[in-house]
C-alpha cells in the first residue's frame, strides 16, 4: 500500500538535504504550468524550504487558456512569481532557422525555451531549478529532453501519476489542481489522447505489471525502450592513458 503521508514527509526531507548540500541559501525555482505536477513540486518545496525560498515562473506561449490555474497555485502557496511570455522567443527562433522545422521540432521548441527561461531566472535569483516530471511520464518518454525533462533536482521522478495525486491531497492543494486533466498546452490534446492509453492503465502496468490490452502493452513497451536514453547520462568517450 502506498503511504502518501510517509512518502511526502520523506520527499520534503530529501529536498531539504539536497539544498543543504547544494546551496543552503539558494531558492527553488519551479516552472508553474497550472497542472498537478508543477503544483505538487512547488508545494513540496514550500514545505521543505518555506515560501520565501520558492520562486514560481509562469511561461505562457501567447495566450494560455488555463493560466488562471497557475495563478491560483502561486496565490494558494503565497510564493513570489514571474510571468515570462515565451511567444516572441519561439517565433523569433523559428523564423531565424533557415529551413522549415519538423513537426516534432516545433512541438519541442517551447519546452526547451521554457527551460532556458527557468535557468535564466534561477541564475539571476540564486536558484536551483526543480524538475517536475513524474515516473509515468518518464516511463514512456513523455517529456522533452533538455526541456521539461531537465532540472537540478527531481522530487517526483519515482512517483506515478496516481501516487502524485495522493501526495497532492496530503499537501492540501485545491482539488481543481490535483485533478486537472493533464495537457501540454501546445498541441490542443490531452496527454492521454497523445499517448493512446490512460495514466491509470500505465500506472498499474508500472507497479503491478498488469494490463489487459495487448496493443497498449506493446505500445508502452515500445515507448519505454525507445526513450530510455532520455533518463541516462550523455554517453561520453573516455580515452585510455
Amino acid at each position: 500500500m502506498f503511504d502518501a503521508v510517509k512518502v511526502k514527509n520523506e520527499c520534503v526531507e530529501w529536498i531539504r538535504n539536497f539544498f543543504e548540500e547544494n546551496g543552503p541559501d539558494c531558492n527553488a525555482v519551479v516552472g508553474i504550468s497550472g497542472g498537478k505536477d508543477s503544483s505538487i513540486v512547488a508545494a513540496l518545496c514550500v514545505e521543505a524550504l518555506g515560501k520565501d525560498r520558492v520562486i514560481g515562473v509562469l511561461m505562457p506561449c501567447g495566450e494560455q487558456h488555463d493560466i488562471d490555474m497557475a495563478e491560483l497555485l502561486v496565490s494558494h502557496l503565497g510564493i513570489r512569481h514571474f510571468i515570462v511570455n515565451i511567444k516572441d522567443a519561439v517565433e523569433g527562433l523559428t523564423k531565424s532557422v533557415p529551413f522549415e522545422l519538423s513537426e516534432q521540432s516545433r512541438v519541442n521548441l517551447p519546452p526547451r525555451i521554457r527551460m532556458a527561461t527557468l535557468y535564466a531566472v534561477s541564475q539571476s535569483n540564486n536558484g536551483r531549478v526543480a524538475n517536475t516530471c513524474n515516473l509515468s511520464e518518464d516511463w514512456v518518454g513523455y517529456a522533452t529532453r533538455y526541456g521539461d525533462g531537465a532540472g537540478d533536482f527531481s522530487p517526483c521522478s519515482h512517483l506515478t501519476v496516481a501516487e502524485m495525486k495522493q501526495i497532492g491531497r496530503v499537501l492540501g492543494l485545491p482539488d481543481v489542481l490535483v485533478d486537472k486533466v493533464p495537457i501540454d498546452g501546445l498541441c490542443g490534446k490531452t496527454d492521454e489522447e497523445n499517448l493512446g492509453f490512460t495514466y491509470a492503465e500505465l500506472d498499474r502496468y508500472i507497479r503491478e505489471g498488469i494490463i489487459e490490452d495487448e496493443e497498449k502493452k506493446a505500445k508502452i513497451d515500445r515507448l519505454h525502450k525507445a526513450n530510455l536514453f532520455k533518463l541516462q547520462h550523455m554517453p561520453s568517450f573516455k580515452p585510455e592513458f
